[in-house]
């Protein structure tokens, strides 16, 4: 088994390091002071991402762009050590276009776009022109069961007539945001569960379409947004329905694989930031007489961490290679899998990490606070742990079920040990 990056993977790593060095950790202050002044985005963010389109590093995300769609077209796989670095510096993305919820807006569009839908909202997307939203959960129900959705769409003559209420809908209120992707029950209650629900393409401003707040995230207060939006009697014409009718439970479950394994991969970047900050700091800090670095339980945080950062960074390789191999079953349960780990991962490895800074851990100074309020997130966003958990759990146990009694032989039961060896 070779576990080292292709060769082109590890250049195209080497200039986004470049570039972000270059370009990107140079504006880091300036982008924290331009958004607390109410500059979102900063006026600087324009130039950087057409440099970083005219040098290459633009749309890593999707493997399967067209020759004439602007991209790299990398695989899952080698999408993740780009994703890493771009998770140390969460504002990053948006350079690169390869923004969250963009990036699986771009590829439910490219899988299930009209050819009208397609240049009218996919080609600006990939541009980089426009931002978008994907609003599915809702405050009234437990959306962990997606099948809960009660936002209604019906058709109204030569329109779709949606009511219904979102919230946590990332990217919002980002002043580009364009294009709502919403998730509505479109199908009559007696109908198969996964059969109820469909995708409409709703442009931000359609009347009847309200953005009520930007949910604060344990208290951060994100400049794109968290938004909550009502929908009342917002009417759209017949094409804007995304795929066809009563398949957007499927679609939503297409869309969900690679943004997951998205997060988990910037996870792993911000953990390894987080990590190389903490020993940094035991290394210059002293209490009580000696380092922090020669406290026993300082070094197992450290030690810790490294096992933990490089255990998930080989079960988020492995299910990126399950979906670039194609979606199956066990594909499904890498990615539920890695979602567990990955939040798990972050808010331990963070914490650590806080601990040793100690009350400047807490503050802005440093990205501390604001990677364990995403970690802590993390475990309920995309889907809470323990769906993902139950979903890891009933495959293992299907697992069981086909080779039941295979285990019986390493029993050792008194009718087992008189028995006389039976050689197959």
């Amino acid at each position: 088994m070779n576990f080292d990056y292709p060769a082109p993977v590890l250049a195209l790593r080497a200039r986004l390091e470049e570039f972000t060095a270059r370009y990107l950790l140079p504006h880091n202050a300036a982008w924290h002071q331009a958004v607390a002044q109410g500059q979102f985005p900063p006026p600087f963010m324009a130039d950087l991402k057409a440099l970083a389109k005219s040098e290459g590093l633009w749309n890593l995300f999707l493997p399967s762009l067209r020759d004439d769609e602007p991209g790299t077209r990398l695989s899952n796989l080698a999408y993740a050590p780009l994703a890493e670095l771009m998770g140390r510096l969460p504002w990053a993305s948006e350079v690169f276009n390869c923004s969250a919820p963009d990036t699986g807006n771009m590829e439910l569009l490219h899988r299930f776009a009209s050819p009208a839908q397609n240049q009218q909202w996919l080609q600006p997307l990939l541009q980089g022109e426009i931002r978008s939203a994907f609003a599915m959960s809702e405050p009234d129900v437990a959306s962990s069961d997606p099948t809960n959705l009660q936002t209604r769409v019906a058709r109204q003559g030569d329109h779709w007539v949606i009511n219904g209420r979102k919230w946590f809908t990332t990217g919002a209120a980002h002043p580009h945001c364009k294009l709502l992707i919403v998730m509505c029950r479109s199908g009559a209650d007696e109908a198969a569960k996964h059969d109820q629900h469909s995708m409409l393409l709703v442009p931000l401003d359609t009347p009847g379409v309200t953005v009520l707040r930007n949910i604060p995230i344990m208290q951060h207060h994100s400049p794109e947004g968290h938004c909550e939006i009502t929908f009342r009697d917002v009417r759209l014409p017949l094409d804007h329905l995304l795929g066809k009718l009563g398949e957007g439970f499927a679609m939503a479950q297409a869309r969900l694989g690679p943004g997951r394994i998205h997060h988990c991969m910037r996870t792993i970047g911000q953990c390894e930031l987080a990590l190389s900050m903490m020993c940094e700091r035991t290394l210059e800090r002293e209490a009580f007489g000696k380092h922090l670095s020669d406290f026993a339980n300082v070094q197992e945080w450290i030690a810790e961490s490294r096992l933990e950062i490089d255990q998930a960074r080989l079960l988020v390789l492995r299910a990126a290679w399950q979906l670039d191999v194609g979606q199956s079953t066990q594909s499904r349960v890498d990615v539920s899998a890695i979602k567990v780990v990955a939040a798990r991962l972050q808010t331990r490895v963070v914490n650590r990490a806080i601990q040793v800074f100690g009350a400047m851990g807490l503050s802005n100074d440093t990205p501390l606070a604001y990677f364990w309020t995403w970690g802590r997130a993390m475990h309920l966003l995309d889907g809470p742990d323990e769906v993902h958990l139950r979903s890891v759990a009933r495959h293992e146990l299907a697992q069981a079920r086909q080779h039941l009694g295979a285990s019986a032989a390493y029993f050792t039961l008194p009718e087992q040990l008189l028995a006389p060896p039976r050689i197959r």
